[in-house]
């Protein structure tokens, strides 16, 4: 790898003596530097194989924040000769991009490709996402774009079909510390660390190189001897979640919670509700959610469960944050460790289904009430069996349409209370053969 030191001194303008943050003077200058996504960029690499077909095509790159998608989209530009053009979804609008397409329209005249590299690009609209497609088709731009959102979900399917998805991983324990030796190099100092506050930094950045190298750029104003991993806690101030109430990190870690609980285990379902409450969720949407667990994933065969998801709601409501989220937490608990069972969850999709099929079906007439003179001649409610007559409170009659071969939707699993209730569907069951 080359040395980082080894580069042309800029020309010593106001601009280029002005104090830059530690992460852009660390910025790889080519992309043999670039660490940490070795699946694009190593030798088999999917992106390398690119460069070294000389066919770049537009591209969506996917990733959290602070693992080099603006970066890597930089040297692309240098790599293959491209005019490098860059814009923010958040602040340009039409006007911008209409400025962008002339330009690039004009050096594709004059011979020149140009990458347009678009940062957040799932906040442009659906129109504003079309109005790339012909730029993209005539070749006058080869399109960029980076995104933390799914594009499965953002991005029209259009602009996907025309792109290929680069999925950029958040940086390992080992990249994150190659990054803190170059940050060292740079500073020519050591950072005021121990072993173990070392680490500690490295965990904290979740991931994210540009998250290090802030911090480390306040540590090294610190200076002084080397700390421990608490001392540095309390001197550090630590990265935000990252986390959008309506984005990916809500619906994955939603999801994450969901299925711990699903999958009995009530450390990880704990772990994710505190992820969550931490990062500003909504403690009443998490509450919604539980419930909607209780139904779902445990239904009959624990029926208490969706008493204590009720109560937790409740309680919440009653107390408010932070002493409310223990009830949250206490539902979770009880939920990940109840018996579970979908069997009510798949017997209401599958009479849903029945009901699509056979919408326009009457209920038999014998089941139907004949408040008049007329209904009764027409055969309403003839030959209803009163259940509570009947011998063991079970007339055995058949409530589904006349014509409609009965159907069995509700299949109790052998959990729980449901172990129960097949029994008694056994019992109804013979009961009903025997009458009929």
């Amino acid at each position: 790898m080359a040395d980082l030191f080894d580069r042309d001194e800029p020309a010593r303008t106001p601009a280029a003596t002005a104090p830059r943050p530690l992460a852009d003077r660390l910025r790889p200058a080519r992309l043999v530097e670039v660490i940490g996504q070795g699946h694009l960029l190593g030798p088999d690499g999917s992106l390398s194989a690119m460069i070294g077909a000389g066919a770049l095509s537009s591209l969506i790159f996917w990733g959290p924040p602070g693992v080099g998608k603006t970066t890597i989209a930089r040297l692309l530009a240098a790599e293959t000769d491209l005019a490098f053009e860059q814009i923010s979804a958040i602040f340009s609008g039409v006007a911008d991009l209409r400025k962008v397409f002339e330009a690039a329209a004009l050096r594709r005249r004059n011979g020149r490709g140009t990458l347009l590299f678009v940062d957040e690009i799932h906040r442009f609209n659906k129109a504003q996402q079309d109005g790339f497609l012909p730029h993209m088709e005539s070749g006058a731009v080869t399109l960029v774009g980076a995104t933390t959102e799914n594009p499965s979900f953002e991005l029209n399917a259009a602009l996907l079909s025309r792109s290929q998805v680069m999925v950029l991983k958040p940086l390992d324990s080992a990249a994150l510390s190659t990054l803190l030796d170059r940050a060292e190099a740079l500073e020519v100092k050591k950072l005021p660390l121990d072993a173990d506050a070392r680490a500690a930094l490295i965990d904290m950045a979740e991931g994210d190189g540009r998250a290090l190298l802030n911090m480390a750029e306040q540590l090294f104003r610190l200076g002084g001897d080397p700390m421990g991993a608490a001392e540095m806690a309390l001197r550090v101030s630590r990265r935000a979640p990252v986390y959008d109430k309506s984005g990916d990190g809500h619906f994955n870690l939603i999801s994450a919670l969901h299925k711990a609980v699903r999958g009995s285990d009530p450390d990880a379902a704990l772990y994710w509700l505190r992820r969550m409450l931490n990062a500003g969720e909504d403690p009443r949407y998490l509450a919604r959610r539980i419930i909607r667990m209780a139904v779902e994933d445990i239904g009959l065969a624990e029926p208490e469960a969706v008493k204590q998801a009720l109560a937790a709601a409740e309680v919440y409501e009653r107390l408010g944050s932070p002493e409310g989220e223990l009830a949250l937490a206490q539902a979770a608990v009880y939920l990940a460790l109840a018996p579970k069972s979908n069997a009510l969850y798949r017997a209401y999709g599958a009479a849903g289904e029945a009901a699509r099929k056979s919408g326009a079906a009457a209920p038999p007439k014998h089941i139907l009430n004949a408040p008049t003179k007329l209904m009764k001649e027409e055969g309403y409610g003839a030959g209803y069996e009163y259940d509570h007559d009947a011998e063991d409170g079970f007339s055995g009659q058949n409530y589904f349409p006349d014509g409609m071969k009965r159907g069995v939707y509700y299949l109790p699993k052998d959990r729980g209370f449901e172990r129960e209730l097949a029994k008694r569907l056994d019992w109804f069951a013979k009961k009903r053969s025997e009458k009929s």
